[in-house]
Protein backbone atom coordinates (compact mmCIF):
# COMPACT_ATOMS: atom_id res chain seq x y z
CA UNK A 1 0.00 0.00 0.00
CA UNK A 2 0.82 3.83 -0.77
CA UNK A 3 2.07 5.88 1.89
CA UNK A 4 0.92 9.50 1.92
CA UNK A 5 1.77 12.68 3.67
CA UNK A 6 -0.38 15.12 2.47
CA UNK A 7 -4.01 15.70 3.72
CA UNK A 8 -6.41 14.68 0.95
CA UNK A 9 -8.47 12.10 -1.26
CA UNK A 10 -6.91 9.22 -2.71
CA UNK A 11 -7.94 6.83 -5.24
CA UNK A 12 -6.76 2.85 -5.55
CA UNK A 13 -7.30 0.29 -7.82
CA UNK A 14 -7.65 -3.06 -6.72
CA UNK A 15 -7.38 -5.68 -9.05
CA UNK A 16 -9.54 -8.45 -8.72
CA UNK A 17 -9.84 -10.67 -12.35
CA UNK A 18 -7.24 -13.07 -12.80
CA UNK A 19 -4.70 -12.45 -15.84
CA UNK A 20 -6.18 -13.82 -19.09
CA UNK A 21 -4.51 -16.48 -21.20
CA UNK A 22 -3.81 -14.65 -24.57
CA UNK A 23 -4.47 -17.97 -27.31
CA UNK A 24 -1.48 -18.05 -29.97
CA UNK A 25 -1.92 -18.66 -33.86
CA UNK A 26 -1.89 -22.45 -34.56
CA UNK A 27 -1.77 -22.91 -38.91
CA UNK A 28 1.16 -20.30 -39.65
CA UNK A 29 2.93 -22.15 -41.80
CA UNK A 30 6.20 -21.44 -42.83
CA UNK A 31 7.24 -22.66 -46.48
CA UNK A 32 11.07 -23.23 -47.33
CA UNK A 33 11.78 -23.10 -51.05
CA UNK A 34 13.04 -21.42 -54.00
CA UNK A 35 12.19 -18.39 -54.96
CA UNK A 36 11.70 -16.19 -58.39
CA UNK A 37 13.33 -13.35 -55.95
CA UNK A 38 13.28 -12.17 -52.59
CA UNK A 39 13.42 -8.94 -52.12
CA UNK A 40 11.49 -6.13 -50.61
CA UNK A 41 12.33 -2.87 -51.50
CA UNK A 42 15.83 -2.03 -51.21
CA UNK A 43 16.34 -5.16 -48.15
CA UNK A 44 17.52 -8.90 -49.80
CA UNK A 45 15.06 -11.32 -48.35
CA UNK A 46 17.37 -14.48 -48.88
CA UNK A 47 16.78 -16.46 -45.48
CA UNK A 48 15.20 -14.20 -43.87
CA UNK A 49 11.66 -15.73 -43.04
CA UNK A 50 8.80 -13.10 -44.31
CA UNK A 51 5.07 -13.09 -43.23
CA UNK A 52 2.86 -12.60 -46.17
CA UNK A 53 -0.82 -12.22 -46.30
CA UNK A 54 -1.87 -13.34 -49.52
CA UNK A 55 -0.42 -15.11 -52.81
CA UNK A 56 -0.21 -10.38 -53.96
CA UNK A 57 2.51 -10.01 -51.56
CA UNK A 58 4.06 -13.05 -52.46
CA UNK A 59 4.71 -11.91 -55.98
CA UNK A 60 5.37 -8.85 -54.86
CA UNK A 61 8.45 -9.68 -52.94
CA UNK A 62 9.16 -13.29 -53.90
CA UNK A 63 8.23 -12.97 -57.96
CA UNK A 64 5.18 -15.47 -59.86
CA UNK A 65 5.70 -18.63 -61.32
CA UNK A 66 8.54 -20.60 -63.16
CA UNK A 67 7.84 -20.49 -66.93
CA UNK A 68 7.88 -23.88 -68.07
CA UNK A 69 10.72 -24.48 -71.15
CA UNK A 70 9.95 -28.01 -72.74
CA UNK A 71 6.32 -27.83 -73.67
CA UNK A 72 5.14 -28.90 -77.15
CA UNK A 73 1.95 -29.00 -78.87
CA UNK A 74 1.12 -31.51 -81.74
CA UNK A 75 -1.42 -31.06 -84.42
CA UNK A 76 -3.18 -33.72 -86.05
CA UNK A 77 -6.09 -34.87 -87.69
CA UNK A 78 -8.64 -37.24 -87.16
CA UNK A 79 -10.67 -39.96 -89.43
CA UNK A 80 -13.18 -37.05 -90.33
CA UNK A 81 -10.48 -34.27 -90.89
CA UNK A 82 -10.96 -32.52 -87.67
CA UNK A 83 -7.78 -30.70 -85.83
CA UNK A 84 -6.60 -33.02 -83.06
CA UNK A 85 -4.50 -30.87 -80.13
CA UNK A 86 -2.05 -32.75 -77.85
CA UNK A 87 -0.17 -30.63 -75.16
CA UNK A 88 2.51 -32.38 -73.55
CA UNK A 89 6.05 -32.17 -72.68
CA UNK A 90 8.62 -32.70 -75.12
CA UNK A 91 9.63 -36.42 -75.68
CA UNK A 92 13.13 -37.52 -75.25
CA UNK A 93 15.67 -36.86 -78.34
CA UNK A 94 15.83 -40.41 -79.70
CA UNK A 95 13.92 -43.29 -78.85
CA UNK A 96 14.06 -44.69 -75.47
CA UNK A 97 14.44 -41.45 -73.71
CA UNK A 98 12.54 -40.02 -70.91
CA UNK A 99 10.06 -37.23 -71.24
CA UNK A 100 10.76 -34.19 -70.07
CA UNK A 101 9.26 -33.30 -66.87
CA UNK A 102 8.26 -29.65 -65.57
CA UNK A 103 9.73 -27.62 -63.55
CA UNK A 104 10.90 -28.91 -59.67
CA UNK A 105 10.33 -25.03 -58.62
CA UNK A 106 6.57 -24.83 -57.54
CA UNK A 107 6.45 -22.28 -54.24
CA UNK A 108 4.10 -19.96 -56.38
CA UNK A 109 2.08 -22.90 -57.34
CA UNK A 110 2.21 -24.33 -53.36
CA UNK A 111 1.05 -20.91 -52.22
CA UNK A 112 -1.90 -20.94 -54.72
CA UNK A 113 -2.92 -24.04 -53.38
CA UNK A 114 -2.60 -22.77 -49.80
CA UNK A 115 -4.96 -20.15 -50.14
CA UNK A 116 -7.58 -21.44 -52.68
CA UNK A 117 -7.78 -24.00 -49.46
CA UNK A 118 -8.37 -21.49 -46.91
CA UNK A 119 -5.11 -20.21 -45.98
CA UNK A 120 -4.40 -17.38 -44.27
CA UNK A 121 -1.06 -16.11 -42.67
CA UNK A 122 2.17 -17.42 -43.81
CA UNK A 123 6.10 -17.35 -43.65
CA UNK A 124 8.37 -18.01 -46.66
CA UNK A 125 11.95 -18.66 -46.32
CA UNK A 126 13.44 -18.31 -50.17
CA UNK A 127 16.90 -20.34 -49.65
CA UNK A 128 17.92 -18.94 -53.25
CA UNK A 129 16.82 -18.25 -57.06
CA UNK A 130 15.02 -20.57 -59.08
CA UNK A 131 16.70 -21.30 -62.27
CA UNK A 132 15.79 -23.85 -65.41
CA UNK A 133 18.04 -26.50 -64.05
CA UNK A 134 15.23 -26.73 -61.32
CA UNK A 135 18.09 -28.17 -59.04
CA UNK A 136 17.33 -28.09 -55.44
CA UNK A 137 20.36 -28.42 -52.97
CA UNK A 138 19.03 -30.03 -49.27
CA UNK A 139 21.99 -28.13 -47.88
CA UNK A 140 20.69 -24.64 -49.26
CA UNK A 141 16.86 -26.01 -47.34
CA UNK A 142 18.33 -26.76 -44.94
CA UNK A 143 19.84 -23.52 -43.95
CA UNK A 144 16.26 -22.44 -44.72
CA UNK A 145 15.02 -24.71 -41.70
CA UNK A 146 17.94 -23.82 -39.58
CA UNK A 147 16.92 -19.67 -39.86
CA UNK A 148 13.49 -20.60 -38.96
CA UNK A 149 14.15 -21.54 -35.61
CA UNK A 150 14.37 -17.89 -34.56
CA UNK A 151 10.93 -16.91 -35.40
CA UNK A 152 8.64 -17.85 -32.90
CA UNK A 153 5.14 -17.49 -34.74
CA UNK A 154 5.22 -20.05 -37.44
CA UNK A 155 3.51 -22.97 -36.26
CA UNK A 156 3.72 -25.80 -39.33
CA UNK A 157 6.52 -26.75 -41.47
CA UNK A 158 6.97 -27.61 -45.04
CA UNK A 159 9.28 -28.16 -47.81
CA UNK A 160 6.81 -27.89 -50.88
CA UNK A 161 10.16 -28.88 -53.48
CA UNK A 162 12.01 -31.27 -51.05
CA UNK A 163 10.44 -34.54 -52.94
CA UNK A 164 10.31 -33.09 -56.67
CA UNK A 165 14.46 -31.99 -56.11
CA UNK A 166 15.71 -34.42 -53.59
CA UNK A 167 16.67 -38.29 -53.71
CA UNK A 168 14.65 -40.48 -51.09
CA UNK A 169 17.57 -40.44 -48.44
CA UNK A 170 18.25 -36.63 -48.34
CA UNK A 171 14.74 -35.84 -48.80
CA UNK A 172 13.94 -38.17 -45.97
CA UNK A 173 17.05 -36.42 -43.88
CA UNK A 174 15.37 -32.75 -44.18
CA UNK A 175 11.88 -34.04 -42.81
CA UNK A 176 14.24 -36.01 -39.56
CA UNK A 177 15.76 -32.44 -39.25
CA UNK A 178 12.42 -30.58 -39.22
CA UNK A 179 10.85 -32.94 -36.58
CA UNK A 180 14.06 -32.48 -34.50
CA UNK A 181 13.22 -29.14 -34.43
CA UNK A 182 9.84 -29.40 -33.67
CA UNK A 183 10.22 -31.44 -30.55
CA UNK A 184 13.25 -29.29 -29.97
CA UNK A 185 11.03 -26.05 -29.44
CA UNK A 186 7.71 -28.12 -29.03
CA UNK A 187 5.05 -25.32 -30.82
CA UNK A 188 5.52 -25.98 -34.35
CA UNK A 189 4.83 -29.11 -36.50
CA UNK A 190 6.16 -30.64 -39.50
CA UNK A 191 4.33 -31.51 -42.70
CA UNK A 192 5.88 -34.56 -45.03
CA UNK A 193 5.36 -35.37 -48.68
CA UNK A 194 5.26 -38.98 -49.38
CA UNK A 195 7.24 -39.37 -53.01
CA UNK A 196 4.82 -40.80 -55.61
CA UNK A 197 7.23 -43.26 -57.62
CA UNK A 198 5.26 -44.40 -60.25
CA UNK A 199 7.73 -47.48 -60.86
CA UNK A 200 6.66 -48.89 -57.95
CA UNK A 201 3.37 -50.06 -55.80
CA UNK A 202 1.62 -47.45 -53.20
CA UNK A 203 3.48 -49.89 -50.40
CA UNK A 204 6.84 -50.12 -51.92
CA UNK A 205 6.53 -45.92 -51.82
CA UNK A 206 5.41 -46.05 -48.37
CA UNK A 207 8.37 -48.79 -46.98
CA UNK A 208 10.41 -46.08 -48.89
CA UNK A 209 9.54 -43.32 -46.76
CA UNK A 210 9.20 -45.14 -44.13
CA UNK A 211 12.59 -46.71 -43.65
CA UNK A 212 14.32 -42.88 -44.71
CA UNK A 213 12.48 -41.35 -42.22
CA UNK A 214 13.69 -41.22 -38.68
CA UNK A 215 13.12 -39.73 -35.34
CA UNK A 216 12.40 -41.12 -32.04
CA UNK A 217 8.63 -41.93 -30.52
CA UNK A 218 9.58 -37.78 -29.15
CA UNK A 219 10.13 -36.42 -32.82
CA UNK A 220 7.93 -38.79 -34.55
CA UNK A 221 5.10 -36.97 -32.86
CA UNK A 222 5.84 -33.79 -34.10
CA UNK A 223 4.72 -34.46 -37.64
CA UNK A 224 2.42 -36.27 -40.76
CA UNK A 225 3.07 -37.71 -44.09
CA UNK A 226 0.61 -37.59 -46.64
CA UNK A 227 -0.25 -39.40 -50.15
CA UNK A 228 -0.26 -39.37 -53.04
CA UNK A 229 0.21 -35.95 -55.53
CA UNK A 230 -2.68 -34.47 -55.79
CA UNK A 231 -3.72 -33.26 -59.44
CA UNK A 232 -4.75 -29.26 -59.39
CA UNK A 233 -6.82 -26.94 -61.50
CA UNK A 234 -4.14 -24.90 -62.50
CA UNK A 235 -2.45 -24.54 -65.33
CA UNK A 236 1.44 -24.82 -65.75
CA UNK A 237 2.89 -20.98 -66.63
CA UNK A 238 5.03 -21.19 -70.32
CA UNK A 239 5.94 -18.57 -72.92
CA UNK A 240 4.53 -18.27 -76.02
CA UNK A 241 8.04 -18.59 -77.55
CA UNK A 242 9.06 -21.72 -75.58
CA UNK A 243 5.92 -23.86 -76.48
CA UNK A 244 7.02 -25.42 -79.78
CA UNK A 245 4.13 -26.65 -82.19
CA UNK A 246 4.54 -29.31 -84.41
CA UNK A 247 1.80 -29.22 -87.02
CA UNK A 248 1.55 -33.20 -88.49
CA UNK A 249 -1.80 -32.19 -90.22
CA UNK A 250 -1.96 -33.05 -94.03
CA UNK A 251 -0.22 -29.73 -95.95
CA UNK A 252 0.40 -28.37 -92.13
CA UNK A 253 2.02 -25.53 -92.26
CA UNK A 254 1.83 -24.03 -88.59
CA UNK A 255 5.14 -25.61 -87.08
CA UNK A 256 7.26 -23.09 -84.94
CA UNK A 257 6.13 -21.55 -81.65
CA UNK A 258 3.16 -20.64 -80.72
CA UNK A 259 3.83 -16.62 -80.85
CA UNK A 260 3.95 -17.27 -84.77
CA UNK A 261 0.77 -19.36 -84.78
CA UNK A 262 -1.05 -16.78 -83.78
CA UNK A 263 -0.28 -14.04 -86.67
CA UNK A 264 -0.75 -17.41 -89.17
CA UNK A 265 -4.40 -18.87 -87.95
CA UNK A 266 -6.08 -17.37 -84.69
CA UNK A 267 -8.38 -20.09 -84.90
CA UNK A 268 -6.03 -23.11 -83.94
CA UNK A 269 -3.86 -20.18 -81.78
CA UNK A 270 -7.44 -19.69 -79.49
CA UNK A 271 -7.87 -23.40 -79.81
CA UNK A 272 -4.18 -24.38 -78.34
CA UNK A 273 -4.56 -21.76 -75.73
CA UNK A 274 -7.84 -23.31 -74.46
CA UNK A 275 -5.66 -26.55 -74.74
CA UNK A 276 -2.42 -25.08 -72.65
CA UNK A 277 -5.04 -23.10 -70.39
CA UNK A 278 -6.67 -26.90 -69.19
CA UNK A 279 -2.91 -28.74 -69.08
CA UNK A 280 -3.16 -28.91 -65.35
CA UNK A 281 -0.05 -29.13 -62.83
CA UNK A 282 0.41 -32.19 -60.25
CA UNK A 283 1.48 -30.82 -57.06
CA UNK A 284 2.82 -32.56 -53.60
CA UNK A 285 -0.38 -32.54 -51.14
CA UNK A 286 1.79 -30.61 -48.25
CA UNK A 287 0.96 -27.22 -49.38
CA UNK A 288 -2.70 -28.07 -50.06
CA UNK A 289 -3.32 -29.66 -46.42
CA UNK A 290 -1.71 -26.97 -44.99
CA UNK A 291 -4.60 -24.81 -46.36
CA UNK A 292 -6.48 -27.64 -44.66
CA UNK A 293 -5.52 -27.17 -41.81
CA UNK A 294 -5.91 -23.05 -41.76
CA UNK A 295 -9.21 -23.42 -42.32
CA UNK A 296 -10.40 -26.15 -40.14
CA UNK A 297 -8.88 -24.33 -37.22
CA UNK A 298 -10.73 -21.07 -37.82
CA UNK A 299 -13.93 -22.49 -38.66
CA UNK A 300 -13.97 -25.48 -36.10
CA UNK A 301 -10.63 -25.12 -34.20
CA UNK A 302 -7.54 -26.96 -33.44
CA UNK A 303 -9.10 -29.83 -31.61
CA UNK A 304 -11.10 -30.71 -34.92
CA UNK A 305 -9.65 -33.26 -36.83
CA UNK A 306 -8.45 -31.78 -40.43
CA UNK A 307 -10.15 -34.89 -42.34
CA UNK A 308 -13.11 -35.98 -44.15
CA UNK A 309 -12.50 -32.18 -45.58
CA UNK A 310 -12.83 -31.75 -49.54
CA UNK A 311 -10.35 -30.42 -51.43
CA UNK A 312 -10.39 -27.09 -53.83
CA UNK A 313 -9.11 -26.66 -56.97
CA UNK A 314 -8.53 -30.33 -57.56
CA UNK A 315 -9.66 -32.75 -60.24
CA UNK A 316 -8.28 -35.41 -58.19
CA UNK A 317 -5.62 -37.63 -56.57
CA UNK A 318 -2.64 -38.71 -58.98
CA UNK A 319 -3.02 -41.97 -57.50
CA UNK A 320 -6.64 -44.13 -57.03
CA UNK A 321 -6.16 -45.37 -53.76
CA UNK A 322 -8.58 -48.34 -51.92
CA UNK A 323 -9.16 -49.45 -48.97
CA UNK A 324 -6.74 -52.42 -49.13
CA UNK A 325 -4.36 -49.79 -49.83
CA UNK A 326 -5.01 -47.51 -47.35
CA UNK A 327 -4.43 -50.42 -44.48
CA UNK A 328 -1.39 -50.34 -44.73
CA UNK A 329 -0.84 -46.69 -45.29
CA UNK A 330 -2.98 -46.01 -41.78
CA UNK A 331 -2.19 -48.28 -39.63
CA UNK A 332 2.04 -49.35 -39.52
CA UNK A 333 2.65 -52.37 -37.24
CA UNK A 334 6.45 -52.40 -37.47
CA UNK A 335 7.25 -48.37 -37.67
CA UNK A 336 4.12 -47.20 -36.46
CA UNK A 337 5.19 -44.37 -39.48
CA UNK A 338 0.99 -43.55 -40.31
CA UNK A 339 0.30 -42.16 -44.02
CA UNK A 340 -2.76 -39.98 -44.19
CA UNK A 341 -3.82 -40.91 -47.60
CA UNK A 342 -6.00 -38.23 -50.49
CA UNK A 343 -8.78 -40.35 -52.13
CA UNK A 344 -11.37 -39.44 -54.55
CA UNK A 345 -14.92 -40.72 -53.43
CA UNK A 346 -18.20 -40.90 -55.67
CA UNK A 347 -20.29 -37.88 -54.96
CA UNK A 348 -17.91 -36.61 -52.37
CA UNK A 349 -15.10 -35.23 -54.23
CA UNK A 350 -11.44 -35.32 -53.33
CA UNK A 351 -11.09 -35.72 -49.17
CA UNK A 352 -8.64 -35.73 -47.14
CA UNK A 353 -8.83 -38.96 -45.10
CA UNK A 354 -6.60 -39.47 -42.45
CA UNK A 355 -5.34 -37.61 -39.29
CA UNK A 356 -2.71 -39.79 -37.81
CA UNK A 357 0.69 -38.27 -36.87
CA UNK A 358 3.57 -39.80 -37.72
CA UNK A 359 3.67 -41.63 -34.45
CA UNK A 360 0.42 -43.64 -35.17
CA UNK A 361 0.84 -46.57 -32.73
CA UNK A 362 1.24 -44.52 -30.04
CA UNK A 363 -1.89 -43.87 -28.01
CA UNK A 364 -1.57 -40.88 -26.65
CA UNK A 365 0.30 -38.93 -29.67
CA UNK A 366 -1.38 -40.59 -33.05
CA UNK A 367 -3.97 -38.06 -33.81
CA UNK A 368 -2.66 -35.03 -35.41
CA UNK A 369 -5.39 -32.78 -33.49
CA UNK A 370 -4.37 -34.21 -30.20
CA UNK A 371 -0.92 -33.25 -30.97
CA UNK A 372 -1.47 -29.61 -32.44
CA UNK A 373 -4.07 -28.77 -29.62
CA UNK A 374 -1.08 -29.54 -27.01
CA UNK A 375 0.69 -27.41 -29.26
CA UNK A 376 -1.87 -24.71 -29.04
CA UNK A 377 -2.32 -24.84 -25.25
CA UNK A 378 0.95 -25.47 -24.20
CA UNK A 379 2.34 -22.47 -25.88
CA UNK A 380 -0.31 -20.42 -24.87
CA UNK A 381 -0.12 -20.69 -21.06
CA UNK A 382 3.21 -20.55 -21.53
CA UNK A 383 3.29 -17.10 -22.92
CA UNK A 384 0.90 -16.42 -20.34
CA UNK A 385 2.78 -16.84 -17.16
CA UNK A 386 5.82 -14.93 -18.41
CA UNK A 387 4.81 -12.44 -16.44
CA UNK A 388 5.06 -14.17 -12.99
CA UNK A 389 9.10 -14.81 -13.56
CA UNK A 390 9.91 -13.25 -9.95
CA UNK A 391 7.24 -12.74 -8.21
CA UNK A 392 6.86 -13.98 -4.87
CA UNK A 393 6.83 -17.71 -5.01
CA UNK A 394 3.88 -18.29 -2.33
CA UNK A 395 -0.06 -18.93 -2.10
CA UNK A 396 -0.76 -15.62 -3.23
CA UNK A 397 0.93 -16.30 -6.74
CA UNK A 398 0.05 -19.55 -7.18
CA UNK A 399 -3.82 -18.76 -6.69
CA UNK A 400 -3.54 -16.38 -9.59
CA UNK A 401 -1.28 -18.92 -11.79
CA UNK A 402 -4.43 -21.51 -11.13
CA UNK A 403 -7.50 -19.09 -11.74
CA UNK A 404 -5.52 -17.66 -15.22
CA UNK A 405 -4.86 -21.57 -16.53
CA UNK A 406 -8.23 -22.36 -15.15
CA UNK A 407 -10.44 -20.00 -16.90
CA UNK A 408 -8.73 -20.42 -20.07
CA UNK A 409 -9.49 -24.11 -19.81
CA UNK A 410 -13.28 -23.83 -19.00
CA UNK A 411 -13.34 -21.76 -21.71
CA UNK A 412 -11.61 -24.62 -24.88
CA UNK A 413 -14.04 -26.78 -22.66
CA UNK A 414 -17.31 -25.19 -23.67
CA UNK A 415 -16.31 -24.65 -27.10
CA UNK A 416 -16.21 -27.87 -27.46
CA UNK A 417 -12.36 -29.19 -26.97
CA UNK A 418 -12.41 -31.07 -23.75
CA UNK A 419 -14.49 -34.01 -22.76
CA UNK A 420 -16.47 -34.40 -19.67
CA UNK A 421 -19.65 -33.29 -18.66
CA UNK A 422 -17.91 -31.04 -16.13
CA UNK A 423 -14.84 -29.19 -15.80
CA UNK A 424 -13.75 -31.34 -13.35
CA UNK A 425 -13.87 -33.69 -15.32
CA UNK A 426 -12.17 -32.20 -18.24
CA UNK A 427 -9.09 -30.72 -16.94
CA UNK A 428 -7.08 -30.01 -13.84
CA UNK A 429 -4.80 -27.74 -12.76
CA UNK A 430 -2.49 -28.41 -9.55
CA UNK A 431 0.11 -26.17 -7.87
CA UNK A 432 1.28 -25.23 -4.35
CA UNK A 433 3.19 -26.46 -1.34
CA UNK A 434 2.93 -30.17 -0.92
CA UNK A 435 0.79 -30.33 -4.08
CA UNK A 436 3.44 -29.85 -7.28
CA UNK A 437 6.11 -28.42 -5.47
CA UNK A 438 8.41 -28.85 -1.76
CA UNK A 439 9.74 -26.79 0.30
CA UNK A 440 13.13 -27.01 -1.01
CA UNK A 441 12.03 -26.30 -4.47
CA UNK A 442 10.45 -23.03 -3.30
CA UNK A 443 14.04 -22.41 -2.19
CA UNK A 444 15.40 -22.92 -5.17
CA UNK A 445 13.07 -20.77 -7.20
CA UNK A 446 11.10 -23.56 -8.64
CA UNK A 447 7.51 -23.21 -9.32
CA UNK A 448 5.70 -26.60 -11.19
CA UNK A 449 2.44 -26.10 -12.24
CA UNK A 450 0.50 -29.52 -13.66
CA UNK A 451 -1.91 -29.81 -15.71
CA UNK A 452 -4.27 -32.18 -17.34
CA UNK A 453 -6.40 -32.28 -19.82
CA UNK A 454 -8.70 -35.24 -21.69
CA UNK A 455 -9.04 -33.76 -25.56
CA UNK A 456 -11.73 -35.11 -27.64
CA UNK A 457 -10.70 -37.74 -29.97
CA UNK A 458 -11.78 -37.87 -33.46
CA UNK A 459 -14.01 -41.20 -34.18
CA UNK A 460 -11.60 -42.58 -37.09
CA UNK A 461 -13.35 -46.17 -37.02
CA UNK A 462 -17.44 -46.31 -36.77
CA UNK A 463 -18.81 -49.45 -36.24
CA UNK A 464 -22.51 -50.44 -36.65
CA UNK A 465 -23.51 -53.61 -35.44
CA UNK A 466 -27.09 -55.10 -36.98
CA UNK A 467 -28.26 -58.42 -36.50
CA UNK A 468 -31.56 -59.97 -37.03
CA UNK A 469 -34.09 -59.35 -34.34
CA UNK A 470 -36.73 -62.98 -33.87
CA UNK A 471 -39.88 -62.64 -34.51
CA UNK A 472 -42.39 -62.10 -31.82
CA UNK A 473 -46.39 -63.01 -31.69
Amino acid sequence: MATYNTPGVYIEEIALFPPSVAQVETAIPAFIGYTQKAKKENDDLTLKPTRIMSLVEYVQYFGGPQDEKDIEVDLSQDSGGRTVIEVKFKSGANPGDPSKKPSNHVMYYALQMFFANGGGPCYIVSVGATSDAGTIDKAKLKLGLDVLKTEDEPTLILFPEAILGLDDANHAGLISDALKQCKELKDRFTIADVKVDTSKSIADNAKVFRDNVSGTLDELKYGAAYYPNIRTTFPYSCKETDVKVTDGRTGGALSGTLDAVATADNTIYNQIKNKLNSFYLTLPPGSTIAGIYASVDRDRGVWKAPANIPVSNVVGPDVKVTDADQDGLNIDTTAGKSINVIRAFTGKGTLVWGARTLAGNDNEWRYVPVRRFFNMVEESIKKATYQFVFEPNDANTWVKVRAMIENYLTILWRQGALTGSKPEQAFYVKVGLNQTMTAQDILDGYMYVEIGMAVVRPAEFIVLKFSHKMQEG
